[in-house]
């Protein structure tokens, strides 16, 4: 019988630095066959483990229409990732997963699809965003809001730019430095600026501080709860509703259910966490 919590052997084939404290890893499992199989949906993610270290969960950044590899967005903040930030290409990792519910592309059939993203949260976005982008006829006007603290924490710099031929690419900083002359304030406030017709989706990925502010913006433009969803990834822990981390309201496993929701059922659940 598999053991769910046995993580499988993966190589880290190519590390790229997108900030001083963000790298992306483009990852192969050392199983042939358990890299043929892997499938995914955006917003999915894994547990990525290093011996000795421990274990973390982790949003998957590349499309599922990439077969050879996948990759993770990772940022240093811990013992763990602190760990995976000093490894090298080659280095063995443990993946577990993929876990949790995605994203529904074909929910987004026929809208004007919009990403909203902070910080970090642009990862599992990215993701979604690619899937988009290869099946472009099935959707009107995309839009792309993102937002960081600082000019130097953007992370997918040279992506960003790359779809601007794709998408309406709006980015802003919380804090400016000398070198910045875009927009200065909250990914909301991008929201609030901009026309948004009502047969819009909006996906959101980032800090839950913004969801609320983000969401208040979107309902002014005529977009209801039910055409918004959100991820809540922060929350998870093992990933397989067993650790209760993720637990609210003493049933409902975040791991489980989402780390995906649309916005009138996370309303619900973050009462209860």
């Amino acid at each position: 019988m598999d053991n769910e919590f046995l993580p499988s052997p993966a190589k880290l084939v190519d590390i790229k630095a997108l900030t001083n404290d963000t790298k992306l890893y483009r990852i192969r499992f050392s199983d042939d066959s358990r890299q043929k199989n892997f499938s995914f949906k955006p917003g999915q993610f894994v547990e990525i483990s290093v011996a000795g270290f421990g274990e973390a969960p982790i949003s998957i950044t590349s499309p599922p229409s990439t077969e050879e590899y996948f990759e993770l967005c990772i940022k240093r903040v811990g013992r763990l990732t602190e760990k995976i930030h000093r490894m090298k290409a080659g280095d063995i990792v443990g993946i577990r997963g993929p876990y949790g519910n995605g994203f529904s592309i074909e929910q987004m059939y026929g809208f004007n699809p919009i990403f909203i993203a902070g910080g970090i949260g642009l990862a599992p976005l990215r993701s979604l965003i690619k899937e988009v982008f290869a099946e472009r006829d099935k959707f009107g006007n995309i839009s792309i809001f993102f937002g960081a603290r600082r000019p130097e924490e953007i992370i997918f710099k040279d992506e960003l730019e790359e779809w601007r031929e794709m998408a309406d690419v709006k980015i802003t900083v919380d804090r400016a430095d000398d070198g910045w002359d875009g927009h200065v304030g909250f990914v909301s406030q991008l929201v609030e600026n901009e026309e948004i017709p009502d047969d819009s989706f909006a996906v959101i990925c980032g800090p839950p501080a913004m969801f609320e502010p983000t969401v208040e913006q979107l309902k002014k433009k005529g977009i209801n709860d039910i055409q918004v969803s959100v991820s809540a990834e922060r929350r998870m822990k093992c990933g397989v509703g067993k650790c209760g981390h993720c637990i609210a309201g003493g049933e409902i496993y975040v791991c489980l259910e989402g780390p995906v929701f649309s916005y009138d059922r996370y309303k619900e659940i973050s009462k209860m966490l």
